[in-house]
């Protein structure tokens, strides 16, 4: 399986950020999965493709040119795709993958997950869309799944179509046995 992974190109202020980033790029590569990412050597991003690649795995990056230009591509990737917008990166992720998975990160990876997500409750894809809950750094957010449930603009069925773990392993094996529930519009 590809899993994408989305998640900050900053590494944070605390130390866990980095240890799970690292530990999920571990654990993707010794079960046999490869990595699409953004193709940035910094941050979180950097992390994991380091931890994919020295575990053995295959890391895929996606990265606009601007941002190459800017020397922030990661370099000894499988292979390194160089496109002309974020809205090109973000599609070729989506093509590429099998499976979303966002780790802590700012507003660049809420867009990125919340549009897989989107796609999915869309019917555009069937791929399944998690969240890596490090130190409960996304409690906060699953408060307003609940408001926007209840608030009527979120059904049930798409709140609970996201995969919520704490720890590696579990979120890795929830990927592989996901099953999307019935679509929106069908």
């Amino acid at each position: 399986m590809k899993i994408a992974v989305f998640c900050g190109s900053s590494s944070g202020n605390r130390s866990c950020f980095v240890e799970a980033s690292e530990h999920f790029g571990q654990t993707m590569a010794k079960l046999g999965h490869d990595l699409v990412f953004g193709g940035g050597n910094v941050g979180l991003m950097g992390c994991v493709a380091d931890a994919v690649l020295a575990a053995g795995g295959k890391a895929y990056g996606v990265i606009p040119e601007s941002l190459r230009d800017r020397e922030l591509a990661h370099n000894g990737l499988t292979r390194l795709d160089v496109v002309g917008s974020m809205h090109e990166r973000k599609a070729l992720m989506a093509e590429q993958a099998d499976a979303f998975v966002a780790l802590p990160g700012g507003p660049g990876t809420m867009d990125e997950i919340f549009e897989a997500w989107t796609w999915a409750q869309l019917g555009y894809h069937n791929k399944p869309c998690a969240f890596l809950n490090v130190d409960g750094y996304y409690d906060q957010l699953f408060g307003f799944f609940k408001t926007m449930a209840s608030s009527g603009f979120l059904k049930p069925e798409y709140a609970d179509m996201v995969i919520v773990e704490e720890y590696s392993e579990a979120l890795i094996a929830r990927l592989a046995n996901y099953q999307p529930p019935k679509r929106k519009w069908s």
